[in-house]
């Protein structure tokens, strides 16, 4: 006679077959759906197997789409085919000027004597080290860099190198200064959303690295999936499946079903609703990043440069629709004898 203990989770067992594999960072044996994104960046990168100089590449798209897993992946395979190219990576978000890039790149050469040095003694050390070798350098999130000077001393200085920018914003890219743009002479990379159905593919895909077989209650995947989906992000929805797979664990249960993937979803809190930006909305993104707590009227003097001329109330209801939907800071400053001003800055 079946015991009543039977759909129960013991102690010794787990829903979860390797737990870190829902992380956002981990990089998984397939990146289903960005091949084509692929294969551009892999012919971009391809000359430097020969030890000539590389093409470079802007990438842009939404966030939770799979740009930075995907240009990781690369890199990963280019470190178990050859030592001939060395892959380096920089998150722009934690590494916002050109010192902290530099002693990044030292770090990840195996170069750690970086106290008391300068921006330009460490970049010698940079050319030293990379002196005769090819480099393939991704900065993610370049939008949130204070300045350039890095970039300029690479593209000048080091050869061979293919350089991989990526930024959630075509317009940024569209908005940088003509003299980086004309040294780089990158094309453009567009990362579109996924559908519903690459969602769910995506998310079974890691589910197979993630949970034990069959775990899984259908209803609850679909749930998980429609939410992410909904998100525009990926990365959604592998928080979900690993908070539901926690509140299942909880229950002792040994299936996720559908009220514990609706719990999951519900204890997240409210999202803000996915927004399509238009071209002066992109554009204005990109120009609080190059200029991070500038005066409003000062990015409004630049949008009428960039977008024409534009009335004040139409920037204002712009900034407004982009600060609801979290991606800009607007705070109001006393400049003293100037008298008050709003400052715009990116979330």
């Amino acid at each position: 006679m079946p015991s009543i203990f039977d759909s129960m989770l013991h102690a010794d067992q787990s829903l979860f077959r390797d737990e870190d594999s829902l992380d956002p960072s981990y990089i998984p044996k397939l990146i289903p759906y960005r091949e084509q994104e692929q294969k551009a960046i892999a012919c971009c990168m391809k000359p430097l197997f020969s030890q000539k100089n590389g093409r470079n590449v802007m990438i842009h798209g939404p966030p939770g789409i799979g740009k930075t897993v995907a240009c990781r992946h690369i890199f990963q395979e280019v470190e178990e085919t050859t030592d001939d190219i060395i892959p380096l990576y920089i998150n722009c978000w934690k590494k916002k000027t050109s010192f902290r890039v530099i002693a990044g790149l030292c770090e990840q050469l195996g170069y750690h004597i970086i106290s008391n040095k300068s921006t330009d003694e460490l970049f010698k050390e940079v050319k030293d080290l990379l002196r005769n070798r090819a480099a393939a350098f991704t900065f993610d999130e370049i939008d949130k860099v204070e300045d350039f000077d890095f970039l300029y001393a690479l593209v000048e200085a080091v050869l061979p190198k293919s350089i991989i920018l990526i930024s959630n914003y075509k317009e940024w890219f569209t908005s940088l200064d003509e003299r980086i743009t004309s040294r780089l002479g990158a094309e453009l990379l567009a990362f579109n959303t996924y559908t519903e159905k690459e969602t769910a593919g995506i998310l079974a895909e890691r589910r197979k690295y993630a949970f034990v077989s069959g775990v899984w209650d259908a209803a609850a995947f679909d749930a998980i999936t429609k939410e992410s989906y909904r998100a525009r992000d990926i990365r959604c929805g592998l928080h979900l499946m690993r908070q539901a797979g926690i509140i299942a664990e909880s229950r002792s249960s040994k299936k996720i079903i559908v009220e514990h993937a609706k719990e999951a979803i519900e204890k997240q809190g409210p999202r803000a609703e996915h927004i399509e930006l238009d071209s002066d909305e992109q554009l204005i993104l990109g120009l609080v990043s190059e200029a991070q707590g500038q005066k409003m009227g000062d990015i409004y003097n630049s949008y009428k440069v960039k977008a024409g001329a534009k009335a004040y109330k139409t920037f204002q209801r712009k900034v407004q629709r982009l600060s609801e939907a979290g991606m800009l800071k607007a705070s109001r400053a006393n400049l003293g004898k100037d008298g008050n001003t709003t400052i715009l800055s990116l979330k």
